[in-house]
């Protein structure tokens, strides 16, 4: 296993989030959001400073984080958002495919075959309609990534239809293409309500290609009864001793990507606030951990 991050869960600076990464051990970045542009959206400038500021610390891309499919399953409105987009500007459905080519162009120039996508906001009861339609909208950039030898990674995401790994599993599996293959986030399937491991993970494991870490718990509030938040990883209610454990038995070698979303109040931000890279450095120093052993 190797270890990476989603540069922007550190900082927009993205020298500098590769540094911090550095400090960590990592190998890879995935790259998101970088200085406050969408990877999708980087100009030919912004490409090549990117290329340089890896190749000088010798890290390579281990995934793109796209937004490809964080979009609207009904509607051609661009602005029909239902989730967080992290910079990337909103598109309709009939834009998708030219932003996965766009995204594949991008996935070439940095030597990745990973292109993480999404499944449409979930914004009704997921009912096996709307399942079988989310598969007839794989076709087309299944067979795109097929003819461009780019492995498109669907991940489960609590605000899109597929929230689950088992969810994830039936569209994947349905597809039937090793170009279309499973980024596993144990954090989104605690949100959406399934267990991660083992129940997610064992539905997912089939199809595993890349894996985002995040942790999260049941906090009692006043005024809204328990609600999920996330936290620094391994301190939540995701079994992640098991998880890694199973990672290491099943032979899996490839990225484990931090995704934290934790931002503590406090920190070294302006007047003592916490800032993204607050949360993710004992999130990067628990997974050096969870690798090592």
């Amino acid at each position: 296993m190797q270890l990476s991050a989603i540069t922007d869960e550190i900082s927009q600076d993205f020298e500098h989030a590769l540094d911090v990464l550095l400090e960590y051990g990592a190998t890879g970045a995935e790259l998101r959001g970088l200085w406050g542009i969408n990877i999708s959206d980087l100009d030919a400038d912004h490409v090549s400073r990117a290329k340089q500021a890896l190749r000088e610390r010798g890290l390579k891309v281990a995934c793109l984080a796209t937004p490809f499919y964080k979009c609207d399953l009904f509607s051609a409105d661009p602005d029909s958002d239902a989730g967080p987009m992290h910079l990337a500007r909103g598109r309709g459905l009939p834009e998708q495919i030219a932003l996965l080519k766009r995204c594949i162009e991008l996935a070439h120039t940095f030597d990745t075959r990973l292109i993480r996508v999404f499944s449409f906001w979930r914004k009704d009861a997921y009912t096996p309609e709307i399942e079988a339609r989310i598969i007839d909208a794989f076709a087309e950039p299944v067979r795109i990534a097929e003819a461009e030898g780019i492995t498109l990674a669907l991940e489960n995401e609590h605000a899109c239809f597929v929230g689950t790994g088992e969810e994830a599993a039936r569209i994947v599996a349905a597809v039937n293409s090793p170009n279309l293959q499973i980024v596993w986030d144990p954090g989104n399937a605690f949100f959406a309500g399934e267990e991660p491991f083992p129940t997610g993970y064992d539905a997912v494991k089939p199809w595993l290609c890349h894996v985002h870490i995040k942790d999260g718990k049941m906090v009692d509030t006043l005024d809204q009864g328990l609600r999920a938040e996330w936290c620094v990883v391994g301190d939540g209610e995701i079994d992640y001793t098991g998880q890694f454990a199973a990672l290491k038995a099943d032979g899996y070698t490839g990225y484990i990507s931090l995704e934290t979303h934790y931002v503590p109040t406090t920190g070294t931000g302006e007047n003592g606030k916490g800032i993204p890279e607050d949360g993710s450095r004992p999130c990067l120093a628990a997974l050096r951990k969870f690798i090592d052993s």
